[in-house]
């Protein structure tokens, strides 16, 4: 494309930002105008594709503060009349801009746009976005996108966190140079029962009052489907953590824990027969007072 071509457009507009806006409204603005007009949800609309590479193009330009500053130097000087319309072999327009302006001004976008050496550039990087299960963040998982040319096959590695990225390369725009690459943002949708921390699984495991008190062993569901048996000590307190080795992530030589939290239960409805138990059990320990530091505590 020739120089001209390109500081005839106004970047700004075609991004639909401001020339005040700082690096962040440009960032957000992209990100944005990306999302609605990527290929995977346009479906084939030639004129939205077209509105994209316009977009990625801007973009490119004014994310990078060297390029932003040439291009703007340059679009002032075409503005006043010292570039003129039709190239080199043109008239001035109105301006009073010597030689010397037109072959900066050509050095400019050489610079900015792949010429004056640099050789040819590779096409512009892309970004998508993919949703996946927690269970698959862990394990990994192969999915499929589809791209410009057809689908493309990816492998999600396991581990991954929610905003991980993966990098697929030559799968971008295409250029002179060959193809950039194509970014992949990864959400992770969450479960209902585990929760993660680095490398560790989390869960709440629900007990009895009397399992609690007395002690049991529980069957504790784990992520990959098997039941791991824990052994519940009498007198297990609401809120004390059991620490299954080895159950958590599987990352970089290194696999998590299972953390599990219990959580005693209070029953809501009791029947007679379960009434009059609690009872007794309160008439046999009414000598253990939970609470007899409490007023010397609140002293203190």
């Amino acid at each position: 494309m020739a120089a001209k071509d390109l500081y005839e457009k106004d970047l700004y507009q075609i991004l639909g930002v401001k020339k005040s806006d700082d690096d962040a409204a440009i960032k957000k603005q992209y990100r944005k105008l990306a999302r609605e007009l990527h290929p995977d949800k346009t479906k084939g609309d030639k004129k939205l594709e077209e509105r994209f590479k316009s977009v990625s193009e801007a973009y490119e330009v004014l994310s990078d503060s060297k390029k932003r500053a040439d291009y703007d130097q340059m679009r002032d000087l075409y503005k006043s009349g010292g570039v003129p319309s039709g190239g080199m072999g043109g008239g001035y327009g109105g301006g009073g801009a010597n030689f010397q302006d037109v072959f900066q001004g050509q050095d400019l976008f050489s610079t900015l746009f792949g010429g004056g050496g640099r050789g040819p550039r590779r096409g512009a990087d892309l970004q998508s976005e993919t949703n996946i299960s927690f269970r698959d963040s862990i394990f990994g998982k192969e999915i499929t996108l589809r791209g410009d040319k057809g689908p493309i096959t990816a492998r999600i590695p396991a581990g991954i966190t929610d905003g991980g990225k993966i990098k697929l390369k030559g799968r971008g725009q295409d250029g002179p140079a060959g193809p950039g690459d194509l970014f992949v943002v990864v959400h992770v949708t969450p479960h209902p029962l585990f929760q993660r921390e680095e490398d560790h699984l989390k869960m709440v495991l629900p007990v009895t009052f009397s399992e609690a008190a007395i002690g049991a062993d529980i069957a504790v569901p784990t992520l990959d489907g098997e039941e791991v048996k824990v052994r519940l000590a009498p007198g297990t307190p609401n809120g004390k953590i059991l620490r299954l080795k080895g159950r958590g992530v599987a990352r970089n030589h290194h696999t998590g824990d299972l953390l599990v939290t219990i959580a005693v239960q209070i029953p809501q409805r009791l029947d007679a027969k379960a009434k009059k138990a609690l009872e007794d059990f309160a008439e046999a320990t009414a000598s253990e007072s939970v609470r007899s530091d409490l007023a010397q505590k609140a002293r203190a």
